[in-house]
Parts: C-alpha cells; structure tokens; sequence
C-alpha cells in the first residue's frame, strides 16, 4: 500500500518538461521558485533551465561561479552589496562588494544578460566599461548608493549600449569628471524608456540631454538634477508630455507673468503623470504650475524639497489619488494635519530630517502630526517617521486607527528619550503596534526601551522579517527574547545597546534561515564570536576593528549565511572567524 501511493505521488508530479517549463515561467516571485525547486529533482531542474531573474541580497551568500553553475539561462540580476549601515559610514570605505568579478563571471556564461540592477557595489569606470563592451543585447542598468566610478563610466554605457532602455542612477557616490556624458548617445539612438539622473551634481549638456529626450518617444521616467532650469524643464516637457514620471531640477528661477503661463500650460499637457519628485528650492510663487499636472498623481517626493506647512497643504489640495509621500519634517505637524485632511487613499508616508545632525533644531514634527495622519488615512499601511518626540498612548492611538502597518519605522531623534508626557520608557507603544498589527514585517524601534518592548516583539510579532534596534534594551535578555519568538526573522541589525555575547549566541537556531545579523557598538567580545563560528561552520562571522580599540573586544560584528564560505577581498580591517 505504501508503495502504491509513493507511485501516485510521484506520477501526479510528472509533467512533460515543456510543460513543467511554462508553468515555471508564471512564478514570479523568488520565494516561490525557491520553495517548488525543493519538491523533487525534475521541478528543481526545470526551475534551473527556466529562471530568467535572480535577485541576490547579500554578494557573498553565494559565488558568482556557483550562480552561473546553478542558473545558466539569467538574464536579470539584480545584486546587493555592503550592509545597510554604510550608508551611515560605519562601514569601511575598502569593505568590498565590488561587481566585477560577477561581470566577468556574467560575460562568459551570460552573454544574453538584458538587466542589472546594483545596490550598495563597488562599481569602477573599469567595470562599466566592460558592461558596455561584453554584452550587445543589455537593456537596463539601475545603479542606487554604488560608489566607485564617475561620468566616465557613464559614458562607456553611454556610447555602446545601443538598445538601452533604462539607465537608473540614484544616491551613488559619483565624481562627476564633466557633464557631457549624454552627447556620447547616439545621433540614431531613441530606445531609451527612463533616464534618470537626479543626483548628479555637475552641470549636463542640455542640447544633448534636449535632442535625446525629443528621439526616445518612449520615455516614460525622466528624472533630471538640479542644474536643470524651470525654462530648461519647460522645454522638456513639450518635447515628452507622455511622461509616468518625472523629477524636476531647480525649481527656482525669475519668471516673468507670460513665462509663468506657459510653463503651467506645460504641465497641463502632462496627463500622464503619476511620480512626481525634485522641486529643489520651490517656491509658493512657482508651485501653483504644477496643479494642473496632479490630479493622477499617486507618488509625490519632496525629500528634497524645504517645503512649509502652508505650500504642502495647497499642493495636496490638487493630489485626490496619491498614495505615496515623502516630506521633510519641515512641513511641521501642521502640514501633516494637511495630509490627514487631504489624503484619503494614502498607504505610504515618510518624514525625513532636513538637518540630521542639528541637535538644537527647534523645527520638526511631533506625535501630534502623526496623529492627525493616522485619523485621516486608514488605508496607512508603511510610515518612516523621524521625529522630536512621541508618547505611548499617541502610537497606540496611531496603531488602532491604521491596524495593517506593514512596516512600522519610528525614530526619535534624541537617543533613549522616554515618553515626554510620563517621562515612561516607550515600551507599550511599540507592545502596541506588535499586538496590534499582525502583519508587521519590518520594524524599527527607538526611544527609551527597556527589554520589556522586546518580549512583547518576540511574543507578538510572529510576522516580523526586519527589526532595526538602536540605543535600547537594559540587558542581553532583550535580543534573546526576538531569538526565541519571532519565527520569521531574516534581518536584525543592532547598534549602541547592552547586548552582548549570551544575546549574540542565542541566535543558533535563527541564524541559518536569516539572511545577516549587524551588531556595532554593542558588549561583544571576540572570544564570543569565535565561538558563534566554531558552532555555526556554514555561517561568515565577520569582525570589522578599524582602529586601536582593545583586541578582545568586537565593535562591529556582520555575520550572514553563505554557501561560498570565506571571502578571499577582506580588507585588512575585517576578519573572518
């Protein structure tokens, strides 16, 4: 009997392999291939033959020899680099996640390769050069806080990717050399369906940028940086009203009444419209051209923009649809009150410091903006919200008006600051948002915390796969409690608490099925995590000691799952246990 139903089984999992081959193709998500790759060897192999797309999170989990062995048919990949506190410079500049090694590796067993997209790599002129040599059929290159090259490289993409259809370059450390580098675009070339470009700081060729933008009728994204004028942009939009999204220069520049009329006239003609991002320096003087172009606006980004209370409320008066917005926290709480009242449909909020790094500023928002959001968009489901200070019962208030938090990102600005009211840790605001939003997947805490806020996360939040700590927690019992509940946890990164070797070893049943675990200037020792090593062989425990600090201490511990094991670029700053 047992046979017999083994043969069923097994016959109910036999599809001829064109077959098996097209359905493979519908899964989209990486999750899914993953899980049904694991049924049986010929669903494996049909996913091996059949994935055209790989997404890698952590450049040393895995070989670029070992990718190309066990997926010979990708033709996007997209790559992700250093951790995420490099973009707070605590990682070492010489920490490595260059791409061309992967390039290279690419080039030999992937010469179809159409899309690559890169976060947080070393990406030398060399390496973009060699893209733009390598593969004939390239489409899309997106680039986002990669660093290591400059409008040379640019140019090399530039030049020879003659069927580019993307060219994505946001937040990377570029040296702009000069600003000619779109005149290397061909006379012929019209492909181009985004273009984006915002944050280069030097001066463009604005014929080149005007002839090629007039060629690709196709365009669809085009987001420009700040040396591009309003009379420049103007003259944009005319040749590229089709335009999804757009991401204006300077939005600053003496008009006179007609020149007025002509660029709002501009911006009537952009129905298309759905992302809007830029207005650098905007004015109440200028704003009003933009209204005719907001009616479909879904995304608006002024993370850019020193906007106040009175200008958002005005322009969100002309947003009915919008779904996404990120502001400065210059817009206060009351032009957070605005996007309450105005904002029906809103899922995504983030509030950004405009000055990070001023102790004293007296501007900002408070619980009380957010608050008046929380009472005015039900739908919330997203927020990263940086502010002055908070209070437990305003987070319990948010969290019960807006249940379906996915990700719940809250940083008070001053380190270990209480409830202000109370004078309370801020332990029952975040037990609240963990008992109150189960679908909480990515969670960032801050404020006084005691380990009290963390047996409520690892009680609670049983969908959590992200959780950002800093400056919490009163003893190694807090991160031992998010190890012992929290059965989803993929990401934890941790800087400036209490926890130390026994929190770091509670772990060992985790760390395999998480992706990475940060912790900085926390109690580690290196005796600690050369234990973690010893006990988890399969595990990259990696220590970065920069400076003279005492050598049986570890200051900034990364440690991550790997089937490639040790890194052979480590720098001399980071060891490998």
């Amino acid at each position: 009997m047992q046979s017999m139903e083994s043969t069923r089984s097994t016959r109910s999992l036999s599809f001829p392999d064109k077959v098996l081959h097209r359905v493979f193709t519908h899964l989209t998500s990486n999750e899914d291939r993953n899980s049904v790759s694991l049924v049986c060897k010929t669903w494996y192999n049909a996913d091996r033959l059949s994935r055209s797309k790989v997404s890698i999170r952590n450049c040393y989990s895995v070989s670029p020899e070992i990718l190309v062995r066990r997926f010979p048919n990708v033709r996007c990949v997209t790559l992700k680099g250093k951790p995420r506190f490099s973009d707070f410079n605590l990682v070492p500049p010489d920490w490595g996640a260059d791409v061309h090694a992967w390039l290279v590796a690419f080039a030999d067993k992937y010469p179809l390769l159409e899309e690559l997209s890169l976060k947080r790599m070393v990406v030398s002129d060399e390496s973009l050069e060699f893209l733009a040599f390598s593969f004939p059929d390239f489409k899309r290159l997106s680039l986002l806080s990669c660093d290591g090259f400059t409008t040379d490289g640019l140019e090399a993409i530039a030049s020879y990717c003659k069927n580019l259809t993307e060219f994505d370059i946001q937040e990377n450390g570029v040296e702009d050399t000069s600003g000619s580098w779109l005149s290397y675009f061909l006379e012929s070339f019209t492909s181009l369906e985004v273009l984006n470009f915002a944050n280069l700081s030097s001066e463009v060729d604005f014929d080149a940028l005007e002839r090629l933008v007039s060629r690709c009728k196709s365009l669809k994204v085009l987001k420009v940086n700040r040396s591009v004028s309003l009379e420049q942009l103007q003259k944009l939009l005319v040749l590229a009203p089709q335009l999804v999204e757009l991401g204006t220069g300077s939005f600053s520049q003496e008009f006179s009444a007609h020149q007025f009329v002509d660029l709002e006239s501009c911006f009537s003609s952009c129905k298309n419209i759905q992302s809007l991002s830029g207005l650098c320096d905007a004015t109440a003087r200028y704003l009003p051209a933009i209204y005719p172009a907001c009616a479909n606006l879904t995304f608006l980004n002024l993370s850019y923009s020193a906007m106040g209370s009175d200008e958002l409320d005005e322009l969100l008066m002309h947003c009915p649809c919008l779904q996404r917005l990120w502001v400065l926290d210059t817009v206060g709480d009351k032009g957070l009150e605005a996007v309450g009242s105005n904002c029906p449909l809103l899922e995504e909020l983030r509030v950004f410091p405009s000055d990070p790094f001023d102790d004293d500023t007296i501007q900002g928002v408070t619980e009380a903006g957010f608050l008046a959001v929380s009472f005015g968009c039900p739908r919330l489901h997203y927020v990263l919200y940086f502010c002055q200070q908070m209070t437990n019962a305003a987070v319990a208030t948010i969290v019960q008006n807006c249940p379906d938090f996915t990700h719940f990102r809250l940083c008070i600005m001053n380190p270990r600051q209480p409830d202000y009211l109370t004078n309370e840790p801020m332990d029952e605001a975040f037990g609240a948002v963990v008992k109150t939003c189960t679908k909480l997947q990515r969670l960032s805490v801050s404020g006084l915390l005691t380990d009290l806020a963390f047996e409520y996360i690892g009680k609670h939040a049983k969908n959590l796969e992200v959780l950002s700590i800093a400056f919490a927690g009163s003893s190694d019992r807090g991160m031992q409690c998010v190890m012992e509940g929290c059965p989803k946890i993929r990401k934890l990164e941790i800087r400036d608490c209490l926890f130390g070797d026994a929190a770091l070893l509670s772990g060992l049943d985790k760390y395999e099925s998480m992706r990475s675990l940060w912790m900085s200037s926390c109690n580690l020792t290196m005796d600690g995590c050369r234990l973690l090593a010893k006990k988890m062989p399969r595990l990259n425990v990696e220590v970065i000691q920069e400076d003279e600090s005492d050598d049986s201490e570890a200051d900034k511990v990364y440690v991550y799952r790997t089937v490639a094991g040790p890194r052979k670029d480590s720098p001399p700053s980071v060891f490998t246990l």
